[in-house]
């Protein structure tokens, strides 16, 4: 499970801001209805950033309180194992949990998605 960690104890990249602000307003359709079940904490009551920028990287959504990172895994994905490893080992090694959810749940399966959510042991404070 993910340490409490605050802002100030995780790396930032300023060179990639403006790139995650271009992904907020992109509006990938699956994030856009992921970001509906977070957003102004609806989730469990904890506050989620969308599009945080750590260390080299931009996740998806990030809970701070929790020091979990959940990523939408689509298309993108397929061909960029490796990378998403090495990503993965970064962000853990950091002491984040990753909960990875595939785009095909949130577009089937949405509520399972926000289920599961709600109860993954990462999540309870």
């Amino acid at each position: 499970m993910g340490k409490k960690l605050k802002y100030i104890n995780l790396p930032y990249n300023p060179a990639l801001a403006n790139r995650a602000q271009e992904l907020r307003k992109a509006g990938n359709l699956a994030e856009v209805l992921m970001w509906r079940q977070l957003k102004n904490k609806a989730l469990r009551g904890l506050d989620f950033d969308r599009q945080k920028i750590i260390g080299n990287y931009i996740v998806d959504f990030f809970c701070p309180e929790c020091g979990v990172v959940i990523e939408i895994d689509g298309v993108t994905h397929d061909n960029k194992i490796e990378y998403d490893n090495i990503r993965n080992e970064y962000l853990e090694g950091l002491g984040l949990f990753v909960i990875h959810v595939l785009v095909e749940d949130m577009f089937k399966n949405l509520q399972g998605v926000i289920d599961m959510l709600d109860n993954h042991p990462a999540l309870q404070v």
